[in-house]
């Protein structure tokens, strides 16, 4: 039985609850419902009367009273519909307007927020960040400096749309200055300030910061409020967790991070990433095993980094539940001294 002949039946049972029943609560209330169902088919009124007259001569009701009387659930029908209809157009205007912002929020993301991959001989990085609808809530950058070092970051902007866009941009330009306050902590406390000074109050903002030497191989390292990283020991053949608990970015001014400090040896890899990734939702609604992540990481180790984030994202979303996508951001940096 089709769409439309459940409504048609749905109409007769309407009619007879009221006509022949006189049960006038259970043909209201299913006239509301009933109305609500024919607007998702973009029925008109016109097609209703003209429904309303079919069932009348499908029922035989020639009884002049009766008719009378079936024209008052043709009334509330209509009034009903006159209602949800107004409803239904408020709705659409407003799902207009929304994505309208978003393509705005995505054209800003595409234009502003793109971070260039430096290319040094002694260093080589992957990253991708892939939003789950138009908008990212995720944000990744790398700036390049002068001195043998690059700075990156890796956050998650909590809060959508146009103020989420807005709110990445100005971390990308702080991230500029950021930098010259003597370190990953102290650019997050840097950065925390800007937030709390020019964010919506309800949008927070987890990072995690980290300053690395491609000369040397030294790595410090700050967190507010983010997921752990790694850093995978070639030689050892481990994975090292890596972490410093901050709180999230905007909550307070003057807020204190720490740091921590690291070094990687000839093909070591850091591993950054969201919680799209950690917290991945599989097609049978349990969460991924972060170890399953890491071995994947492990059996690519010889690859380009640029090489296992592609790997990792194709993988992952294959294993990922189709109604519970996140945005997946992942950065892979590798001291790839003697690989060139």
């Amino acid at each position: 039985m089709s769409y439309i002949d459940n409504l048609t039946n749905d109409y007769e049972e309407i009619l007879r609850l009221y006509l022949f029943d006189n049960n006038l609560d259970a043909a209201i209330a299913k006239c509301h419902t009933f109305s609500r169902n024919v607007i998702e088919i973009d029925t008109s009124p016109e097609e209703i009367v003209s429904l309303h007259t079919q069932m009348l001569n499908h029922m035989h009701v020639n009884d002049i009273e009766l008719v009378k009387q079936s024209l008052e659930i043709l009334e509330e029908v209509m009034i009903s519909f006159g209602f949800t209809y107004r409803d239904y157009r408020a709705m659409l205007d407003k799902l207009n307007l929304h994505d309208q912002e978003l393509d705005i929020a995505a054209s800003l993301q595409e234009t502003m927020l793109k971070a260039t991959i430096p290319a040094v001989d002694t260093m080589q990085i992957g990253a991708i960040s892939i939003p789950a609808g138009k908008v990212s809530g995720d944000y990744f950058n790398i700036i390049h400096h002068n001195n043998d070092k690059i700075s990156f970051a890796v956050a998650d902007v909590i809060g959508k749309g146009i103020p989420a866009a807005i709110a990445m941009t100005m971390l990308k330009f702080g991230m500029e200055f950021a930098h010259l306050n003597r370190g990953p902590a102290k650019a997050l406390e840097t950065l925390n300030n800007l937030v709390e000074q020019n964010v919506n109050k309800n949008m927070f903002i987890t990072m995690f910061y980290g300053v690395y030497d491609f000369t040397s191989g030294d790595l410090s390292f700050s967190s507010a409020g983010h997921e752990p990283g790694f850093i995978y020991r070639y030689d050892e053949d481990v994975f090292e967790e890596i972490d410093t608990k901050g709180l999230v970015l905007g909550v307070r001014q003057g807020n204190t991070y720490f740091e921590k400090n690291a070094h990687l040896k000839e093909n070591d890899m850091i591993f950054i990433f969201t919680d799209g990734v950690s917290e991945l939702r599989k097609h049978d609604d349990t969460f991924i095993d972060m170890n399953n992540i890491l071995e994947m990481i492990r059996e690519k180790k010889e690859c380009h980094p640029q090489d296992i984030v592609q790997y990792l994202y194709e993988t992952l979303t294959r294993m990922q539940h189709n109604l519970r996508k996140d945005d997946l951001t992942m950065i892979i940096i590798k001291n790839a001294k003697n690989n060139y």
